[in-house]
């Protein structure tokens, strides 16, 4: 039986690619579905039930990460392989936290794209040698540094953060949490600072990764 595959980027040229790559598998792998949004991969990852998914992070309307979490959570029986112009630690390491069996860059050699994803069945992570010798000499590091940015957070500090993750206006927030827009900008800031942050679409994506809000919330980029 064919390995059944979701092919999720934004980039028609680069889907059809790979659907005329993996016709070269002679039927072993067979894509049943295409994706162009986060959201979109989410739903027809319900539909169609595909063995493996292989997902890009750079997508509209919830990317490959927040796509991922919901994924996984919902569907943890479907397989989510990363491939991705991004070769970042940061991606690599959220990718494996929000479970995915595999993380590839767009730079690989098309056999051995085809060897990994049958891998997969087997129970085989997809990565290469140079990715897997990253993750294992950063991963603890990025684990504990977590836990500890945290730790650092007060109370209405995580509060904050919540909000700001699910698309809260500084306006919002203040309504909600009974203070002023003043103060709202100075939790922001300190969360930023805190976290070692640039804005708000990071702090979200922190907020996602860490489990302090559900999966393709949508956020904003600005403090202001």
């Amino acid at each position: 039986m064919a390995i059944t595959i979701l092919i999720a980027d934004d980039h028609l040229l680069f889907r059809q690619g790979l659907k005329s790559l993996i016709k070269t598998s002679n039927g072993q792998v067979e894509v049943i579905g295409e994706a162009e949004t986060g959201r979109e991969t989410v739903k027809l990852a319900g539909e169609l039930k595909p063995d493996i998914i292989l997902m890009d992070i750079y997508m509209p309307d919830g990317n490959g990460l927040q796509a991922l979490k919901e994924i996984h959570d919902k569907f943890p029986e479907i397989k989510t392989i990363i491939l991705t112009s991004s070769e970042s630690n940061e991606h690599l390491y959220q990718a494996v936290e929000l479970g995915a069996v595999g993380y590839l860059v767009k730079n690989l050699d098309a056999t051995q794209l085809l060897e990994l994803i049958e891998g997969v069945q087997r129970g085989e992570a997809a990565m290469t040698r140079n990715m897997a010798s990253r993750l294992l000499k950063g991963f603890a590091k990025q684990t504990s540094k977590s836990d500890l940015d945290s730790e650092l957070l007060t109370e209405r500090e995580q509060d904050v953060l919540k909000l700001v993750a699910v698309g809260k206006s500084n306006a919002d927030i203040a309504e909600d949490l009974i203070i002023s827009i003043n103060t709202v900008k100075t939790h922001i800031r300190s969360i930023l600072d805190k976290l070692q942050l640039d804005n708000r679409t990071q702090a979200a994506n922190y907020a996602m990764v860490h489990g302090f809000v559900s999966p393709l919330s949508e956020d904003t980029d600005l403090i202001d």
